[in-house]
This record gives structure tokens, C-alpha cells and sequence, in this order.
């Protein structure tokens, strides 16, 4: 009872804070911004839909093929396809509720390639290490070829409050640490947990790191992985790019934008149920540092969000359906 509390709760809140975001990217805006989004849509390059779809479902099937390749140092080597269903499974879930598709694309490959769950929850949790790293490389990089973007982020999403100085940024730290900590607490409170449990989980989590920082070491295709990484986010930075060619007033902008964008965009998906109202928030709000209207950054947020979304829905879907048809033919083949 209590972990269905505990879930409900997460769900809850933060689909109450997409939905908050959203009311706040729409609640100022002007009639000119309303004409401004009006005008850009009715002009949009929608033909632009198919290719930014094909590099999508591109980079999910390469990002199925990277998990194939941590999971193989294990013992096991699934289908290309059931990975690949078992990943747009997960993304699919987790339209519905953050991180429940880690869970769900695990137990997935589990039922169809007699894998054990554990092990697969390690592959994962090393798959997020990886692609954190992957974005704070990518950060970087957008670091480096835009030299007044820290100071820009700094001053468009932190403005200082007059006679605030630098100290403001601190003030905001200090808060977000402030509410993870309440938050932890209501959860213990919740689940009637004690800090032992909490530690215990933290040294459950460290053993599935540990073991996917093992599957690494054994990794036979080093290069290979490495290829796939550097792959799957250089499809991210275009999906982004073929959403800015969508929209005349956004098409010149490039490759240090889209970078920028998609940093956003990342941590965006990370912090509401498939990114609703925070993907478009934080887009907008980015787009603001290259000096892009709030009305058209709303719309290039929303049109960016819809395009991955789509893809999810109807791939996923359709992994729904063809999970268990292709592992029907493949017994009655065997």
C-alpha cells in the first residue's frame, strides 16, 4: 500500500509540475506573441516532419544496439528486435510516469530473452551514467564554441535580484537542496522507512552501477560503443537542428544553438512525465539568449517536444504489438 502511495505521490507532483510549467510559459504571453506563434505555424516546413521522425526512430534503434552490446559481457545476447521493442517499450512508460520505463524495458527483455532482471537493471543504470556524461560533454562543447553562454545562462534563467550579486545563483542551489532534502524526508515519512533503508538502497544502487562498470571492462566492442554513443547524440543535436528548419523565423539558426537547446531539452525530459510542459518551458526560455521572441521559442518548444513524442507513441505502440507476434513466429521457427 504504501509503495503505491509513494508512486502515486511522484506521479502526482510531477505531473502537476508540467502542467504548472505549462501555465507558466502561456500565462504572459502578448497578443503580438499569440500572432507572432500564428503566423510561424501556418508557415512551417511540416514536410521536415518525416526526416526528423526517421532520425528519431534512428536514434532509439541505435541506442537498443548500445545496450545489446553492455549486455552481451554478461552472457546473453537478445534480438536486435527485442531490444529495440524493449526500449521503445520503456520510452513509452515513461510518458506515463518518469523511470517507470527503466523498470518496465528491463522486465520486458527478462520475459522474452530469459535474462535476469538484476543484471539488466545494472545495464541501465551504466546507460545513464553514460549518457550523463555524454551531456555534460555536450555541454561543454557548447561551453566552448559559445563563450558568453555560462554567463548568459546565468543571467537568463538566475536573474540576479538588485544588489543580489553572484550570490544569487548559491541562494538557488542552496533551495533545490533544500527541497530534495524535504522531499526524501516526506518519502521516509511516507514509506515508514529509516535511514538504514535509505542507505541500503543507496548501496543496492552502487551494486548495479558496479556491475555495469564491469560489463564495460568486458566489453569486446569498445570502439563500437563509443561509435554508438557519439552516434545517438549526433542524431539528438539534428532532430533539433530539422525542428529549427521547420520554422521560417528559427531556420538560421546552427549547431551551437541546437546544442544549447539540447542540453534543455534533455534534462526537460528528465523532470516530467516525457517532458510535458517543461520541455517546451525550458526551450523558450533558452531560446531567449539568442534573442528569439518568447512567443516563437514556445512554438519551436512545442513543436520539437510533438515531434519526439509522436515517434514514442506510435513506435512504442506499435513494439506493444509486435513484441509478442515476433517471438510467436520466432518459437514456431525454432
Amino acid at each position: 500500500m504504501a509503495k503505491k502511495i509513494t508512486t502515486l505521490s511522484q506521479y502526482a507532483f510531477f505531473l502537476g509540475l508540467g502542467v504548472f510549467l505549462i501555465w507558466w510559459s502561456l500565462k504572459d504571453l502578448t497578443t503580438e506573441d499569440r500572432l507572432q506563434i500564428t503566423h510561424a505555424l501556418e508557415k512551417g516546413r511540416y514536410w521536415l516532419i518525416i526526416p526528423g521522425i526517421l532520425i528519431n526512430v534512428l536514434s532509439h534503434w541505435l541506442r537498443a544496439l548500445r545496450w545489446r552490446l553492455i549486455i552481451q559481457p554478461l552472457g546473453y545476447s537478445p534480438t536486435r528486435i527485442n531490444t529495440f521493442f524493449a526500449v521503445m517499450i520503456g520510452y513509452l512508460a515513461n510518458q506515463a510516469v518518469p523511470r517507470l520505463g527503466e523498470v518496465l524495458r528491463c522486465s520486458t527483455l527478462t520475459r522474452y530473452e530469459k535474462i535476469p532482471l538484476d543484471k539488466l537493471v545494472g545495464t541501465v543504470i551504466l546507460e545513464r551514467l553514460v549518457d550523463t556524461v555524454s551531456l555534460l560533454a555536450v555541454f561543454l562543447l557548447a561551453l566552448a564554441i559559445q563563450p558568453d553562454l555560462y554567463q548568459n545562462i546565468l543571467t537568463t534563467f538566475f536573474p540576479a535580484k538588485e544588489g543580489a550579486g553572484s550570490g544569487n545563483l548559491l541562494f538557488y542551489i542552496g533551495l533545490a537542496l533544500l527541497v530534495v532534502m524535504v522531499l526524501t524526508f516526506l518519502w521516509m515519512l511516507i514509506t515508514k522507512r529509516k535511514f538504514s533503508d535509505l542507505m541500503a538502497i543507496f548501496r543496492k544502487i552502487s551494486l548495479h552501477i558496479w556491475q555495469g562498470f564491469i560489463s564495460i571492462r568486458a566489453l569486446k566492442k569498445r570502439w563500437a560503443f563509443v561509435f554508438l554513443s557519439i552516434s545517438i547524440w549526433v542524431l539528438y543535436a539534428a532532430s533539433v537542428y530539422i525542428g529549427f528548419l521547420m520554422l521560417e523565423e528559427t531556420m538560421h539558426y546552427g549547431l551551437k544553438e541546437a546544442l544549447t537547446v539540447l542540453c534543455a531539452g534533455t534534462l526537460a525530459m528528465a523532470a516530467t512525465p516525457g517532458g510535458i510542459g517543461a520541455y517546451a518551458f525550458l526551450v523558450q526560455k533558452t531560446m531567449t539568449i539568442y534573442q528569439l521572441s518568447t512567443g516563437l521559442g514556445l512554438a519551436l518548444g512545442w513543436l520539437l517536444w510533438l515531434l519526439q513524442v509522436v515517434v514514442v507513441l506510435a513506435v512504442g505502440g506499435l513494439s506493444l504489438v509486435g513484441l509478442p507476434l515476433y517471438n510467436k513466429n520466432r518459437q514456431k521457427l525454432s
